[in-house]
């Protein structure tokens, strides 16, 4: 009997939230249904998702940035195709692969010149925890320093990291010697430093959740602190990187020389897992110096062809399509387009961010009527006003966006770098539109938002 995969969906389309709720994570199936996401997707090309009756949808996720080049992509797909047809070897582990070699030359030619090795894991998470232990071994010091409301992963070391309480509670003691502190703060950096035991400096060039954006002299200055008292200074690129801020790399914007950059997501082309540290010739002779410490670290599927060969293709095509160039052309027009909103719109606070890495942010208002409706919706639960944006902007305009993390009044937007003109027409229409509406009080945008903080309060 063949296996027939297209078959198989066919006649289980319809059963995904209910194998969700019986097999895997009930929780998320609630939180979809609730807030009406509910849908099921049929197709997806680009920046654009399709339900089953044939509706189009504007991703704004993309899928956490993994799909900078857009969904399905056919030159990414081709790669992958032309792979499976050819019967090469993989993964053989007394080896070297070829593939693997050929991308790593390839990134290696767009990062500073002070990196000048590869490693390849499976994910973000991977590549953090492999810059821990390369940081540790190099540098025979214990201690990370990371940022307080950074976000490096969910597995152990990386959660030891992960600068957000909600991701941390309840899972035990984690990584010894691991401390946070204020991101964008100097004279807090010095002072940690300055005992001279820090392995390394982890953060994110701009953070993540809230797409917090640091001083223009910040990053310049912590590679300096990092070197003055010999600790290494990892860039985490692996939301910021490949083109997701106007740059291939967001240090560019500051022209600063980390000692690792850590990637993954969109380096997959949304297909197969991939991740990696650009580091220094230092380090890689350091962790792997004898031919008995060639294995110290790896992973089984690391280096395979599939996911090589998916990331030989999203640089090619990011370089053929321009879409760094397009990423920070897009951004620019959305951040001016939304701030330009920001006179009409108390409860508008800005816009910002860098390429297609943008936050809207929210704030209380100063007429009595909208501040006492603002009050009500935070007292029951903070930050509970983005929803009462991102659920219409689902509903009525067919936008999806998410609040940009826990307890903040701010949404993020990380569309795919292929995103048009057009799109942006339409999503400054829609934002427009939705966040006009939320000063009509009362209204059914509020009749929302009274459901919503009814269910807030009861939990």
């Amino acid at each position: 009997m063949s296996f027939d995969i297209t078959a198989l969906i066919a006649q289980h389309e319809q059963d995904k939230f209910e194998l969700h709720q019986k097999y895997l994570n009930n929780q998320m199936v609630k939180v979809l249904k609730t807030i009406g996401y509910d849908r099921t997707y049929k197709k997806a090309i680009g920046q654009y998702l399709y339900d089953q009756e044939g509706n189009e949808y504007l991703d704004l996720l993309s899928g956490f940035g993994v799909f900078a080049v857009g969904r399905n992509h056919p030159v990414v797909i081709k790669a992958l195709q032309d792979i499976l047809l050819q019967d090469l070897p993989n993964l053989v582990q007394m080896d070297v692969s070829l593939l693997s070699g050929l991308l790593a030359k390839k990134i290696l030619q767009t990062v500073p010149d002070n990196l000048n090795r590869m490693f390849f894991c499976n994910s973000g998470s991977e590549a953090v925890e492999a810059a821990i232990k390369f940081a540790r071994y190099t540098t025979k010091r214990s201690q990370i320093l990371y940022c307080d409301h950074g976000f490096h992963g969910l597995t152990l070391g990386s959660l030891s990291l992960n600068g957000e309480k909600i991701f941390r509670d309840g899972f035990g003691a984690l990584l010894p010697d691991c401390r946070s502190v204020p991101f964008n703060d100097l004279e807090a950096l010095e002072k940690a430093l300055h005992s001279e035991n820090v392995a390394a400096f982890i953060l994110e060039p701009i953070q993540g959740k809230g797409v917090n954006i640091p001083d223009n002299d910040y990053l310049r200055q912590v590679e300096r602190l990092c070197h003055k008292y010999g600790t290494l200074f990892i860039a985490d690129e692996i939301q910021t990187g490949i083109g997701r801020t106007g740059k291939f790399w967001a240090i560019e914007h500051w022209n600063v020389k980390p000692d690792m950059i850590l990637m993954a997501k969109a380096l997959s082309g949304g297909f197969v897992p991939v991740g990696g540290i650009a580091m220094t010739e230092t380090i890689m002779e350091a962790v792997f110096n004898r031919m008995d410490r060639a294995v110290v670290h790896g992973s089984t599927f690391s280096k395979n062809n599939m996911a090589m060969a998916a990331g030989l293709a999203t640089i090619q095509v990011i370089e053929d399509e321009k879409l760094v160039e397009n990423s920070a052309e897009k951004g620019q027009i959305i951040i001016n387009g939304i701030n330009a909103m920001s006179n009409r719109y108390e409860f508008l606070k800005e816009a910002r961010g860098k390429g297609l890495m943008i936050a809207i942010e929210f704030q209380a208002p100063s007429s009595f009527s909208l501040k006492t409706a603002w009050s009500m919706l935070e007292a029951a639960n903070k930050g509970l006003f983005c929803q009462m944006v991102t659920i219409p902007l689902f509903k009525e305009h067919h936008i999806l966006s998410q609040v940009a993390g826990h307890g903040m009044n701010v949404i993020k937007l990380l569309p795919s770098l292929t995103i048009s003109s057009q799109d942006c027409d339409t999503i400054l229409r829609a934002f427009d539109q939705t966040i006009g509406e939320t000063h009509n009080v009362p209204g059914s945008v509020w009749n929302l938002g009274k459901t919503m903080a009814g269910h807030a309060l009861k939990k």
